[in-house]
């Protein structure tokens, strides 16, 4: 006879610390979701700041879709907003974001780098 075994659980993606990345798969949920992006990027900035090992409270977001077409830069960062406002209102504390059609992505697919952060070398992260 041969023994059975339980079904092994769903691993979620982790981030270099190993730690789970829930809020960055509910943020591609979303804006995959809502906005239909042909390129989309979600990028953990939450290491560059002062917050314990882990964090998912600092985000930078690529995103090139056609919901942008005929918007300016103010209604690109409302709509994506809107569409991450769960998140923004528990415990998403910074998002940066870049926003592109196709035409605009395909001329210059190009992003600042983020800045460092400022309140890192000053202020040590209290272990919990």
């Amino acid at each position: 006879m041969v023994a059975s075994r339980a079904a092994e659980p769903c691993q979620e993606p982790t981030n270099v610390l190993g730690f789970g990345m829930l809020r960055q798969r509910r943020i591609e949920e979303l804006l995959r979701g809502k906005l239909s992006p042909s390129h989309l990027e979600i990028h953990n900035e939450s290491h560059n700041h002062s917050v314990r090992p882990g964090s998912e409270t600092h985000f930078k977001v690529v995103v090139v879709s056609e919901a942008f077409r005929g918007l300016n830069r103010i209604a690109r960062h409302r709509l994506t907003h809107t569409v991450l406002e769960s998140e923004l209102s528990s415990g998403l504390h910074a998002l940066t974001s870049s926003m592109f059609t196709s035409d605009e992505w395909s001329a210059s697919p190009t992003v600042l780098a983020s800045p460092e952060c400022e309140s890192k070398a000053k202020r040590p992260v209290v272990p919990s």
